[in-house]
């Protein structure tokens, strides 16, 4: 007998769509179909299936981009053709292997506009900010603007919002306009402004806040799209060639970080940069776009129709309503003021009679919803909206979503689970926010925040994913959340909330077959099974072995996508 036999060490290119799985479950006979031509085996591999009546395999074979037999290595080897002669196999030498990660959360559009701008993630007080300005004033013409993002006043010594006068000491010739971390609010310099014809008497914009200091004028702090697009509309469009530049920046970094499909939010802009992409066959993860609620029937209807919605690879789905903002700005909309700022409640961005109305009339039309809801009034707000659609329109299964869910009152729940309503949340936020959310919601609000675990327990189907690039793509800071509700450096002890903490086995689903469920492709993906897509990656480390605090060292070796590599590491 004469077996082709490829390690994974050296490694080497792994065969593209025509590639076949074929493999077969430890404690449990695999179904096996008829061979294709060209089938690859995977064997001597520790698979974990994600599959709970069947989670573990040592071999599994794809062909056609899908999952043909898989389980125990004789049986795939014996009944699934591995052992013929010339039978292309790759050696896994005992590497972990699981499904790849579904995000479901991304702005992969945002992320690709911040790869071409000016990084503020991580920078530790205002005078690091303008010293990165200054850098980028240096490539700018004087007129040209000045973007960027990821700034976090939480990380200040004075742990205050920057102003447009510290812009305009290091840019008073480029308009400068930087994005806080969470999307949510944003610093303008005096020459953004004036283009944006902001000034003293400037109302704000309904859904939004211009922030003004003790003598009426501007400060420069945008709170919400609906004050940040005052500024925002005067930015030239970037052209589709430096879109798509960006985006494959980032595409790059998702397969590196094992993430196999993407459900996002982003422009149709970048939808168009996708498109071409998958014609070219250089798309690196299957993508599911979000429509903005906003836009009228008539263009999402137009929209869906040319994005389509049965493509594998790329398509549309979702509606997407931001209905407050964030807890880090204050803006997220809560039932009680802020226990540190008892002057706000937050902005609540829609008028709720006006959400009742276009949900049910969009609803009608067969999308699905998600509203991105953060604070507690969000949430119940969303609630009530989605418990009238149900009453107007009648019963089917519509899966819609609350997007982050991070606040929800004791009482509601229940009617996550009554109304079946989708928890898409993204761990990583509790790693982050952890630092100062009691500070800004109190003890006893908190109980009710970043809550998987009652989620869980009230019987509320989770999705996970990363709200990239908001946080970092990561999915191994997620699980790492999950488990341990520390912070990235270890601490507090047991756990910040630990009655919070889910078990890895569960962490995982939400971020695989949780996220597919989310978007009516359960069968298709999120476990390795017979029939579904060979999207799956190799890791340094088997994960259900290692101590949690090691999750975040995990490397990943290679990442496959419908059987393609299309990321391959050291």
């Amino acid at each position: 007998m004469k077996v082709r036999l490829i390690r994974l060490r050296p490694p080497v290119i792994w065969p593209a769509l025509g590639a076949v799985l074929c493999a077969a479950l430890m404690a449990h006979n695999a179904v096996a179909q008829e061979k294709p031509k060209h089938t690859v085996f995977y064997t001597h591999g520790r698979i974990y299936t994600n599959d709970p009546a069947n989670p573990w395999a040592e071999a599994m074979a794809v062909a056609d981009g899908k999952i043909t037999c898989i389980g125990k290595l004789d049986h795939v080897l014996l009944d699934c053709g591995g052992s013929q002669e010339g039978a292309e196999t790759v050696r896994l030498d005992g590497h972990f292997i699981m499904p790849g990660f579904n995000d479901a959360h991304v702005h992969l559009g945002s992320a690709g506009a911040d790869a071409l701008a000016v990084e503020l993630r991580g920078v530790t007080s205002v005078e690091e900010m303008q010293k990165r300005v200054v850098d980028a004033v240096a490539h700018h013409k004087e007129g040209e603007w000045i973007t960027g993002s990821g700034w976090d006043h939480t990380l200040w010594p004075d742990k205050r919002f920057p102003n447009r006068q510290e812009l305009d000491a290091v840019a008073p010739n480029n308009p400068v306009i930087l994005t806080h971390i969470s999307g949510h609010v944003a610093v303008a310099n005096s020459l953004a402004l004036k283009k944006a014809e902001i000034d003293k008497s400037t109302p704000n914009p309904p859904g939004g806040e211009i922030e003004h200091d003790g003598l009426g004028e501007p400060t420069g702090m945008l709170k919400e799209d609906a004050a940040m697009n005052l500024v925002r509309v005067r930015i030239p469009d970037p052209s589709i060639e430096e879109r798509r530049r960006g985006i494959e920046i980032v595409l790059a970094n998702v397969a590196r970080n094992g993430v196999t499909s993407l459900q996002d939010n982003s422009a149709w802009e970048d939808f168009q940069v996708y498109q071409q992409l998958k014609e070219e066959g250089k798309l690196t993860a299957r993508i599911t776009e979000w429509l903005h609620f906003n836009d009228s029937l008539n263009d999402l209807q137009d929209k869906r129709a040319q994005g389509g919605t049965t493509d594998p690879w790329l398509k549309t789905g979702a509606l997407k309503a931001v209905t407050d903002g964030a807890l880090g700005s204050r803006t997220a909309a809560m039932l009680e003021p802020y226990s540190d700022d008892p002057s706000t409640t937050g902005i609540y961005t829609y008028d709720p009679d006006k959400l009742r109305a276009m949900a049910i009339e969009r609803d009608k039309a067969g999308f699905q919803l998600n509203f991105h809801a953060i604070g507690d009034r969000a949430n119940r707000i969303a609630l009530d909206v989605f418990e009238a659609v149900l009453k107007a329109n009648g019963p089917r299964d519509r899966r819609d979503r609350i997007e982050h869910a991070q606040v929800v009152a004791p009482m509601d729940f229940v009617r996550f689970k009554e109304l079946k309503v989708i928890a898409s949340m993204q761990p990583s936020h509790q790693t982050t926010d952890m630092r100062w959310a009691e500070d800004r919601i109190g003890p006893e609000r908190i109980k009710g925040a970043y809550a998987w675990n009652t989620m869980l327990k009230t019987g509320v189907r989770l999705a996970f994913g990363t709200d990239y690039p908001v946080e970092p793509i990561s999915p191994f800071r997620g699980l790492y959340a999950c488990v341990t509700r520390e912070r990235p450096e270890g601490g507090p002890r047991n756990g910040w909330e630990p009655q919070e903490k889910i078990s890895l086995e569960n962490c995982i689903q939400a971020y695989t077959s949780g996220s597919a469920y989310a978007q009516f492709e359960e069968g298709k993906k999120g476990e390795l099974k017979v029939g579904e897509y060979a999207d799956f990656i190799v890791l340094s480390n088997d994960l259900t072995k290692i101590p949690p605090s090691q999750y975040t060292k995990v490397r990943v070796l290679r990442t496959l996508v419908g059987g393609r590599t299309v990321y391959q590491g050291n």
